[in-house]
């Protein structure tokens, strides 16, 4: 999977590309603070003063890697596909090997900052079934009808619980896995990299 940027946040990364390559460390250091701890103005003044540039242009640059950051450890991207998420950038690869290094170093810490913070979509909390079989009617004597009902549980965000039942036949519901298999697998080829490097 590739990440798709926006030009605001391709503009805000553009900055990194400005700067020392120990700036572009420091900036994901502040970019990790500012996960924990929350923003401090000072941190970009003090930035902003030693590198002669505006407030405004050092926290779009640490806001556009902290975005980077964990819009990547959200969806664990692997190697291959942070660096292809790169390529839109024109960084060179020293930039790209640095900002790959600060993924690698952190994105576990940022997925355990992630999952602390509340979130209003329902998650999974358990998944129940039952395969029902029809063999007669009154009007069929043998006939075999077969029927999965579902039972999904969830957790939303004032821990209450949210039921949900759902009944399909089992040719609806291989259809249905085949379907999404083919879809991952078909967003993993390189045609589908090339594309998506190349949405807007």
């Amino acid at each position: 999977m590739l990440l798709v940027l926006s030009e605001d946040h391709k503009e805000h990364l553009a900055f990194l590309s400005r700067v020392e390559h120990a700036v572009v460390g420091e900036f994901g250091r502040i970019a990790l603070e500012f996960l924990r701890r929350g923003t401090n103005p000072k941190i970009y003044e003090g930035a902003a003063k030693k590198l002669n540039v505006h407030v405004e242009t050092v926290q779009h640059g640490v806001e556009g890697l902290m975005f980077l950051m964990t819009e990547s450890s959200k969806y664990m991207l692997s190697e291959v596909d942070f660096l292809d998420s790169l390529l839109v950038l024109g960084f060179g690869d020293e930039l790209n090997q640095i900002l790959l290094q600060l993924y690698l170093q952190h994105h576990s810490q940022i997925r355990c900052i992630l999952n602390q913070l509340p979130s209003n979509l329902p998650a999974y909390h358990s998944l129940e079934w039952r395969l029902d079989v029809q063999l007669a009617s009154r009007s069929l004597h043998q006939q075999v009808v077969p029927v999965l009902m579902m039972h999904l549980l969830l957790t939303t965000a004032d821990n209450s619980r949210r039921s949900m039942v759902f009944q399909t036949d089992p040719s609806t519901l291989l259809h249905l896995i085949s379907t999404l298999e083919a879809a991952l697998a078909a967003m993993k080829t390189s045609h589908a990299r090339r594309i998506l490097r190349n949405l807007k």
